[in-house]
């Protein structure tokens, strides 16, 4: 049987909830790394608590163009995300990964983004991120696969371990159409340690597309869906049957660290 390696949660929704609780402004999630510091700790510390082996920076989508947008620095911002969670893990003797997505601009011909300002965010990004010393790179929520290409690319120059999931639309096709064919040979070049899907829909549908990972890679395969609006033990009960096949999990969009919990649980049980 596999050991489960425990990814963190949901962390956007939970500082907006934290942050209107304490009468603090609804700002883009990644501009608490500079504003509100003490939140962004806190999540990361429940994760950690719920017992995440793995918990993400807050960094999801600080990259050039949303931070021009906002009028914010890039080094602040990837910086301090990654110092925070950094701070938090090293007391748990756990780790941090730089965690990155897609551009909201798409590539050319469906965007405006060319292949080469694209590579050039990506570069920045993951540069900055692994001198604040993250132990790997999460890209997620990818549903190109080219995109996701040229930003692995940036990524396994810095030399950090290399996890990549992608968001699925109807069955194992992307909403951009991209299949698990296409993001397996997008990223055969630089040796992820490990492939699979977050976002996407809950854990009941996610388990086609994870079967049909299992079928074409030997790669550790990655499961984080959405909760699909399960509380939090059927969810993890929902995860069961694709533990034999994964070696990460976690949850994604309307999920809390009660979830990871309940996986943890779960795995143990078994």
């Amino acid at each position: 049987m596999k050991s489960i390696t425990l990814l963190d949660g949901a962390s956007g929704t939970l500082l907006w909830n934290m942050a209107e609780a304490e009468g603090i402004e609804k700002i883009p999630v990644w501009r608490y790394n500079t504003l509100a510091p003490a939140l962004v700790d806190r999540i990361a510390r429940a994760y950690l608590d719920a017992g995440s082996d793995i918990i993400y920076s807050n960094t999801f989508c600080a990259n050039p163009p949303a931070m021009e947008q906002e009028g914010c620095a890039l080094e602040e911002i990837i910086e301090t995300g990654v110092a925070i969670a950094k701070n938090a893990a090293e007391e748990y003797g756990k780790k941090v990964a730089l965690d990155f997505g897609p551009l909201t601009n798409a590539l050319e011909p469906f965007g405006t983004n060319s292949a080469e300002a694209c590579s050039e965010y990506y570069k920045r990004m993951c540069r900055l991120g692994a001198a604040g010393g993250a132990d790997l790179i999460v890209l997620e929520t990818f549903m190109d696969a080219e995109m996701l290409r040229i930003a692995a690319e940036q990524a396994a120059e810095t030399g950090l371990p290399l996890l990549c999931t992608m968001s699925f639309a109807q069955g194992s096709r992307t909403f951009f159409g991209s299949s698990v064919d296409d993001m397996l040979e997008a990223l055969k070049p630089f040796s992820p340690v490990a492939v699979g899907l977050n976002c996407s829909f809950g854990p009941v549908q996610a388990l086609p597309v994870i079967k049909d990972f299992a079928e074409k890679t030997d790669l550790p395969l990655v499961l984080k869906p959405n909760t699909a609006d399960l509380p939090a033990e059927e969810f993890a009960k929902a995860m069961e049957p694709a533990l034999d096949m994964i070696a990460y999990a976690g949850a994604c969009c309307g999920s809390d660290p009660g979830y990871i919990t309940k996986i943890k649980e779960l795995a143990a049980d078994r």
